[in-house]
């Protein structure tokens, strides 16, 4: 007999080979129809499934969170098919489930295109609406590689070659057809229910090779519930609407070309964007002791190959060759510099905790096909710092950098933070000794942390090759969610670099170096901002805060003397003195975003007043020039600034 534990403790003995549905069959018919899976010691697992061996287990419906990769999996298996019926002569491939959704690549001379959609997803419904049961069988790679070879499926045919022997070659069935799949899968189609869409259809490269086939790639997505699809696709369409390129565009932020890929282009309102947020970060630093430094752009090979980058990044790395053979790589981070600012001249206990930061522009090589506007590009600048510390320091330094990225995000609109740990990944340098020891003093700190009652989390191996570290995670105005922020405990670069310090025995010791940055990628921030206010951003971070219009020639002058006014307390402003009537400059200074518009005509230069139009309002408010200006610069203070006067 085996024995079976169940969440609420209770166990009870089976016989080995029991199924899952047996077992919750045993418990209640009602519980078993609403059963769609389980899983086993944690691990999903079909419901089918024989059990053999002692184990916990839980049943889950199909609204559990757990299942909603299920439903999108077995989603991407009743696509194939459809595509199949539709469309004979179609060949499969691969059907991931995805972040939001699933897609599925297709061999096919004909392309497909968005009018194939509503033809495919009926075909799809009809297919869900038969419910017939998904099995699985175990066959041989000989079976499997002549049923798909007789059926002229070639790419499955590699799929099963690539099967290493010691792995079981499983075949999920769904009435007459069939697939190569690892599962597990739900009890039936008819689980998967009616809340799908089909998305896109994209080119992609068999197995990412250019050199093999073009396969056609259709993106779907599914959800449990009916008004959760429909959420969904409206937070798609919100975020359609605040496209950070599309918005770029319109406030005459930056542009993009093609002999600059994955590189931007930033103009003078961008760029005035760009280094108010390094202003902003750079007065935070300061005033916690952190020391900025520059380190260069170009190193020598041999560098990256301490660090342990050349071994574990080197396809992501930049590399050039000088005429006299040597080897340099455009760096793709910060830290490998910093050690060796950390190493000039002798350091003493006394000296630690020293935190070392930098604005540093790093290159990364991003698949043509990964390059997104500023959220994801080849070269971007790092809001970068490392603690020099002991040991003994870790959580009190880790604690700080913790306190410093919360007070950042709040300052920017964000406060709904996950504070993920990811911990070793298999790709690595250093001892699992050192890895111990550093995970375990960031779990400690993870614990500190929940304790306060921050929303925690754990990825198993998402680590960096060189030490476990914490991840911020900030969710938008529209509900996305962005990892910007990083606390890294590394125990081992300093010490491939032979970085030391005096420690009070006088003897050398290896400082631990604490990896940090609040906003990542400068440039992916921004985007992030752009998005996240849908391109009205607070007046304190809006590149171009004020632009005075006028109403009629008469005014100019005054004009003129309004903007000499406004950049006294330093506000950003410009004038529009052109000669086109005021609701003209008034919508296009909207498309553009600008936050406020001082109006001036005869009255308001007789008065020595402005009427404000805020961005998003129909309605204007008659000022006194002196008090408005006040209430704006009271306003356009960084929120920093203002806590500290």
């Amino acid at each position: 007999m085996i024995s079976i534990t169940f969440p609420d403790g209770a166990s009870r003995a089976f016989e080995p080979g029991v199924s899952g549905f047996d077992i919750v069959k045993s418990i209640s018919p009602s519980l078993a129809k609403r059963t769609v899976a389980m899983a086993v010691d944690g691990a999903l697992r079909d419901l089918a499934d024989p059990l053999t061996s002692d184990g916990r287990i839980e049943f889950f419906a199909r609204d559990d969170e757990r299942a909603l990769e299920l439903i999108r999996h077995d989603a991407a298996h009743v696509l194939a098919e459809a595509v199949q019926a539709l469309f004979p002569g179609t060949q499969v491939t691969i059907g991931p489930v995805i972040e939001n959704g699933f897609y599925y690549d297709f061999y096919r001379a004909e392309p497909f295109t968005p009018e194939d959609f509503p033809a495919i997803e009926m075909k799809m419904a009809e297919i869900i609406a038969r419910d017939k049961p998904f099995t699985k069988e175990i066959w041989t790679r000989e079976k499997a590689k002549a049923w798909f070879a007789t059926h002229g499926e070639a790419f499955k045919v590699e799929l099963v070659e690539a099967i290493p022997a010691n792995e079981t070659l499983k075949i999920y069935k769904q009435g007459d057809w069939l697939d190569l799949c690892r599962g597990p899968h739900m009890t039936s189609t008819g689980k998967i229910g009616n809340a799908f869409k089909l998305m896109k259809v994209a080119g992609a490269y068999w197995r990412g090779d250019s050199t093999k086939p073009m396969l056609q790639r259709i993106y779907a997505t599914a959800f449990a519930k009916a008004d959760e699809l429909a959420a969904y696709l409206q937070q798609l369409e919100e975020a359609e609407r605040r496209d950070h390129r599309r918005l770029g565009r319109e406030m005459d932020l930056f542009h993009f070309q093609e002999e600059g890929p994955g590189t931007v282009f930033w103009h003078p309102k961008g760029w005035t964007l760009f280094q108010t947020l390094i202003s902003y970060m750079r007065r935070r630093q300061s005033e916690l002791g952190y020391i900025e430094v520059n380190t260069p752009q170009v190193l020598d090979r041999a560098l990256w190959e301490t660090s342990g980058h050349w071994q574990t990044f080197r396809e992501n790395m930049f590399i050039t060759k000088t005429e006299d053979e040597r080897v340099f790589a455009l760096k793709p981070m910060n830290c490998p510099g910093h050690v060796q600012i950390f190493k000039n001249g002798l350091k003493s206990y006394r000296d630690l905790p020293m935190k070392i930061a930098e604005f540093g522009i790093v290159h990364r090589y991003e698949p043509s096909g990964a390059i997104h506007g500023v959220m994801r590009v080849r070269a971007f600048t790092q809001d970068d710092a490392h603690i020099f510390c002991t040991e003994d320091q870790i959580m009190e330094e880790s604690l700080k950098v913790n306190d410093l990225i919360l007070s950042i995000y709040k300052d920017f609109g964000f406060e709904d933070i996950v504070i993920k740990m990811s911990t070793r990944p298999e790709k690595r340098v250093g001892s699992d000794e050192a890895w111990d020891r550093a995970e375990a003093a960031l779990s400690r700190v993870l614990e500190t942390l929940k304790g306060r009652g921050a929303n925690t989390a754990v990825n198993p191996g998402e680590g960096a090759f060189y030490g476990p570290k914490l991840e911020y995670t900030l969710r938008d105005a529209i509900g996305r969610e962005w990892q910007c922020g990083t606390t890294q405990v590394d125990f081992n670069m300093p010490g491939l670099f032979g970085a030391f310090f005096i420690g009070p025995d006088s003897e050398k010791t290896t400082p631990v170096m604490i990896h940090r940055a609040v906003l990542g990628s400068l440039e992916r921030f921004t985007g992030i901002l752009i998005e996240h206010y849908a391109g009205h951003l607070p007046l304190w971070l809006s590149p171009l805060q004020i632009v005075v219009a006028t109403i009629t020639k008469e005014a100019d002058d005054y004009a003129y003397e309004v903007m000499a006014a406004a950049r006294k307390p330093g506000l950003r402003v410009e004038g529009d003195l052109r000669n086109e009537k005021i609701a003209y400059k008034v919508r296009e200074h909207s498309v553009a975003k600008m936050p406020v518009l001082l109006v001036v005509g005869k009255k308001e230069a007789a008065g020595r007043t402005v009427s404000i139009r805020r961005l998003g309002s129909q309605e204007q408010t008659e000022m006194a020039l002196d008090a408005a200006l006040r209430l704006l610069a009271e306003e356009a203070t960084p929120p920093d600034v203002r806590r500290a006067g």
